[in-house]
């Protein structure tokens, strides 16, 4: 950018405008922030109601499977193609973290067949630490 000074010679700035930059900067972090806590539940899933567990178990040793009312499996978030690469998946993350909890999350409106499909996997691979996912009791005194 040129401009002129009373001495009837061009002066070059050297500064550069970062308001456009900064702009650019917040509507990014805008948009990450609303899109984080998409990613983290690939599927609508409506929970049924359960109890709470007192057991504490790490981050590292879940593995979320999921399962929608349409028969669709996720397994850690993404798309599963079939039953038989459903099976690889959980044996492939079972073969690397021994201490491994398999949390089901299936829609309180689907068929039991997407459950006992996973247990079954769990049952003929040794796996016997799994647990299913649910919204809490609502405790119906405490109003």
């Amino acid at each position: 950018m040129r401009r002129f000074s009373a001495r009837s010679h061009a002066v070059t700035l050297s500064e550069i405008n970062i308001t456009p930059l900064l702009d650019l900067a917040f509507v990014l972090l805008i948009i990450f922030i609303i899109t984080t806590p998409m990613l983290e539940q690939s599927i609508n899933v409506n929970l049924p109601q359960g109890g709470n567990s007192k057991t504490k178990v790490r981050p590292q040793d879940i593995l979320t499977v999921e399962a929608s009312s349409q028969g669709d499996y996720r397994v850690a978030g993404r798309k599963v193609a079939n039953e038989s690469e459903l099976e690889r998946q959980i044996v492939n993350a079972y073969k690397a973290n021994g201490n491994l909890v398999i949390r089901l999350r299936v829609d309180r409106e689907s068929k039991l067949r997407l459950a006992t499909t996973v247990f079954d996997i769990c049952e003929r691979n040794g796996i016997s630490r799994f647990s299913f996912a649910s919204e809490p009791r609502v405790n119906r005194n405490n109003r």
